[in-house]
């Protein structure tokens, strides 16, 4: 039985959609992580009066989970991941220059660099191309 052009489940996931998946995966964990972190230190007393614990706790967990979940789908090999993991990874680059630069942690920023890179060329992998050129493409027309 064929599946339709649209379907996600049209042509499996390439290797280096998977691997792209696994990083954006941990990525968002790791965001996560933090959003609990920071919730527990609110909860024990920390002080917050230079920054709110728990808004910047929302932020890692809003944004974390919406890459956990776009990791998770690329994982199982779903398109719409893609395009949320890539603007991650954007928005990354400019976290890493600083922790290289500003904020002096050059282990945290090498770190992050590498992830970051890794991901951007496994999701711009010829592989990964055709499998999302896959999603547009035109069948023929039976007659």
């Amino acid at each position: 039985m064929a599946e339709s052009v649209g379907d996600d489940v049209s042509r499996s996931a390439p290797r280096t959609v998977r691997g792209a998946g696994g990083l954006v995966t941990l990525e968002g964990a790791v965001a996560v992580v933090v959003a609990l972190v920071l919730i527990v230190r609110g909860l024990l007393g920390h002080d917050q009066s230079k920054a709110s614990g728990y808004g910047t706790a929302a932020w890692f967990g809003i944004l974390g989970g919406a890459v956990l979940a776009a990791g998770i789908g690329l994982l199982f090999g779903k398109r719409w991941g893609r395009a949320i993991a890539v603007i991650a990874q954007l928005l990354l680059l400019p976290v890493t220059w600083s922790l290289l630069t500003d904020s002096h942690q050059p282990v945290y920023g090498t770190l992050l660099g590498i992830v970051v890179i890794a991901t951007l060329v496994l999701l711009f992998a010829p592989a990964s191309t055709r499998w999302m050129a896959d999603d547009y493409a035109i069948e023929p027309e039976k007659s």
